[in-house]
């Protein structure tokens, strides 16, 4: 990778949504290469397994020569110095997402002050898709096309039913 040109967008896209296809479209025509980085993150119960969610990321974004996707487990900061990249490209997309991305820059930059990080925000209509709710929605049956690509949404339609079963009910009132 060419160090200065290189850009890594993290994140644990469960599921890609088309916010995150706006950020990934705009960071390639601001550098010569992004690296799509699908965190494993055990922290959280994905959706969709790590394997799947990176396939599904490599062909909503196959059209995009500069752009690869690869998933990754440990450290943001690490995963991008190993890949050679000193930038990491992060989506804001209301002021409430700032404190929590300041912070994570902040560390990040402690951790590896080698890597700058670079804040995007979302065109105006894509400003209020988010994964979560985006998996909520289909969980509950809902209609998830305007949100996410054709592919997504399919595969959505597939795998929230069972995703809705394994989920834990919520306390009776």
């Amino acid at each position: 990778m060419n160090h200065k040109r290189s850009a890594v967008y993290p994140g644990t896209f469960d599921p890609i949504t088309n916010g995150h296809q706006d950020l990934v479209r705009r960071a390639a025509s601001v550098f010569d290469r992004v690296v799509v980085a699908i965190a494993a993150n055990p922290n959280k119960a994905p959706m969709f397994p790590l394997e799947m969610r990176v396939e599904m990321a490599r062909k909503v974004l196959g059209d995009l020569p500069n752009v690869a996707v690869q998933g990754y487990t440990g450290l943001t900061v690490e995963f991008a110095r190993q890949l050679g990249a000193h930038v990491v490209v992060r989506g804001l997309r209301a002021v409430s997402d700032f404190e929590f991305e300041f912070q994570l820059a902040n560390m990040s930059r402690h951790l590896s002050p080698e890597v700058e990080h670079v804040f995007l925000t979302p065109t105006e209509h894509f400003t209020f898709i988010s994964s979560t709710l985006v998996r909520e929605i289909a969980t509950l049956g809902g209609d998830v096309s305007k949100f996410v690509h054709p592919l997504v949404a399919e595969e959505l339609r597939k795998r929230a039913p069972l995703f809705a079963r394994q989920a834990p009910a919520a306390p009776a009132r």
